[in-house]
């Protein structure tokens, strides 16, 4: 499968950032209609273990296990081992070179996605660390460190990836969180700092956009995920002009 054969409802992954996997699968067959991708991170893991995960897959749905493994390269090596055979699409990993190539070691037929910087992470957050140069460029050193590793693809804000996909190419993967349904990013009330559109996002060169909020909490989920799913298909036209 192509870049531009991802199907749409594949192209947002729902992020099932919940407590407890009664309520992830409530959540589940609330959406499956419409979506058929969904993201585990470590708090539903942390409850459910890979109960939820193989319940999933075993409906037909792809998943991506959001763990962001960051520890010594022998032990995530042997975490990511975890995952092999399991069905799971998506795995991510935090970390420095030894770090990620431990991990691909150990990946098999997990597409492998480096976390570049979290999008809770801003400027201000820089500065504040003592480093210089921008967001953006530490994005995208990373990134490019990624790809000569041998990752799948990146998490990235839809901010960076302009410039990853110019710089780049199609080489990686761009999962890109962050995503809010206004435009106005000063209506943005929560930790995220570096947002955008889906729409935006997709046509800037992200291959999927993962969303949590704007759709769990929202008071008609399918309406936000319709409106976000033609917003994709414009951004999609735009970037393939």
């Amino acid at each position: 499968m192509t870049k531009n054969d991802i199907p749409l409802r594949e192209r947002i992954i729902l992020a099932l950032d919940v407590d407890h996997p009664a309520k992830a699968r409530e959540l589940v067959k609330n959406t499956e209609t419409y979506l058929g991708f969904y993201k585990v991170g470590l708090q539903l893991f942390m409850a459910s273990w890979f109960d939820v995960v193989d319940w999933l897959i075993a409906r037909g749905h792809k998943v991506m296990v959001d763990l962001k493994f960051f520890d010594i390269p022998e032990t995530v090596r042997l975490a990511v081992a975890q995952l092999k055979n399991r069905g799971v699409t998506f795995a991510t990993v935090h970390g420095n070179d030894a770090i990620l190539r431990a991990a691909i070691q150990e990946k098999g037929d997990i597409k492998l996605l480096a976390v570049t910087v979290l999008t809770s992470f801003g400027e201000e957050d820089l500065r504040d660390m003592g480093m210089t140069g921008s967001v953006e460029d530490l994005v995208y050193l990373r990134a490019r460190r990624a790809l000569d590793l041998g990752c799948d693809g990146i998490v990235s804000s839809g901010l960076e990836a302009a410039r990853i996909r110019e710089k780049l190419g199609e080489k990686l993967l761009i999962v890109t969180p962050g995503i809010r349904p206004g435009a106005n990013t000063s209506e943005n009330l929560d930790d995220q700092k570096r947002i955008m559109t889906a729409q935006a996002a997709i046509a800037n060169g992200a291959d999927y956009v993962v969303v949590g909020r704007p759709i769990t909490r929202a008071t008609d989920p399918v309406s936000v995920i319709e409106s976000m799913q033609a917003g994709i298909s414009k951004g999609l036209e735009k970037r393939n002009r």
